[in-house]
């Protein structure tokens, strides 16, 4: 596995809209290692999503997850994914991004959310989230769709 190197703002793969991937590559080894590296570079530079954009790689995929005690969410890789908000309720709070280093602003989000999408073998999950992990994944397929947080901010 490697470190990847994190696309900053400024850089136009972070303002275009990332192509779905085809059933045929999710498989393969180019994609399998994409998200192998993807997990550590996250990892490493002690964030909580990375999407397929920030790393150069203009395509709807990306990997999520933390393990602290106030902001728990088991990792998971999203292909593909469409979310749906459940219900009306959004709330507020703050957010950051690996490409927008020490910047932070606060986000209005839906509560509650519905994701389909494809796992890492291309096997259809769907879920629902509600709270830190459905604002989690809010932002990272903002990113799949290229529009990061301070678009968002209120």
């Amino acid at each position: 596995m490697s470190i990847l190197k994190v696309a900053r703002m400024g850089h136009p793969v972070l303002r275009t809209r990332a192509r779905p991937l085809e059933p045929c590559e999710i498989g393969t080894p180019r994609i399998q290692q994409l998200i192998d590296d993807m997990f550590e570079t996250m990892r490493d530079s002690e964030g909580i999503g990375l999407a397929g954009p920030q790393v150069y790689e203009s395509i709807r995929l990306f990997v999520a997850g933390a393990d602290d005690e106030e902001r728990m969410m088991p990792p998971v890789v999203m292909i593909n994914p469409e979310v749906t908000p459940v219900g009306s309720d959004v709330e507020e709070d703050w957010e950051g991004c690996l490409s927008i280093p020490d910047i932070r602003g606060r986000v209005s989000r839906a509560t509650d959310i519905k994701v389909r999408a494809l796992d890492r073998h291309g096997k259809p999950i769907s879920m629902t989230a509600d709270g830190f992990p459905a604002r989690v994944i809010q932002h990272e397929v903002d990113h799949l769709d290229g529009v990061l947080f301070f678009d968002r901010m209120t």
